[in-house]
């Protein structure tokens, strides 16, 4: 029988990770390659999910906690759509997908992992990525490391 192993994940799937603190205000204080964010932006910064779903995946966050898409400032919601495009771009470019999600999950309900700061994912997808490891075994394959990830996407951006 083959394994995969997948210790970084312990502490995501047994909740052991749960701080008291917002994640996404914690972030921005640490230094960008030890958060994994690769831009920063004046409303929003862009970082990698910790736990993604493929290479390449992405979230924009905003710097203000707020739950809902409603309670954004214009210019904030601004600069989130046009980091969303330029993104876009960059995996594309990058990792050559067959496609690419975006998307929000607003509230507990609606799975949001954090609930309580608004982000928004952008990932690459190619046909057929979800293959039996994904669906039957709940584990995910990833060839690339976060901190290649992380080197790749800040240089295209810069």
């Amino acid at each position: 029988m083959d394994y995969l192993w997948t210790p970084w994940r312990y502490a995501y799937v047994t909740g052991a990770d749960q701080a008291t603190s917002c994640v996404f205000c914690s972030a921005p204080k640490e230094s960008d390659q030890q958060a994994h964010i690769v831009h920063r932006g004046t409303h929003c910064y862009i970082i990698l999910n910790t736990y993604p779903y493929t290479n390449g995946h992405v979230m924009i966050v905003p710097y203000a906690h707020l739950d809902e898409l409603q309670k954004l400032p214009p210019e904030t919601a601004q600069e989130m759509m046009s980091l969303s495009q330029r993104m876009e771009g960059v995996l594309r470019s990058l990792y050559r997908p067959d496609g690419i999600n975006l998307g929000m999950n607003l509230g507990k309900a609606a799975g949001a992992g954090v609930a309580g700061h608004i982000h928004m994912h952008i990932l690459p997808r190619w046909v057929a990525d979800a293959n039996f490891v994904s669906v039957i075994g709940e584990t995910r394959v990833l060839p690339e490391a976060l901190e290649v990830t992380w080197e790749r996407i800040r240089g295209a951006l810069q």
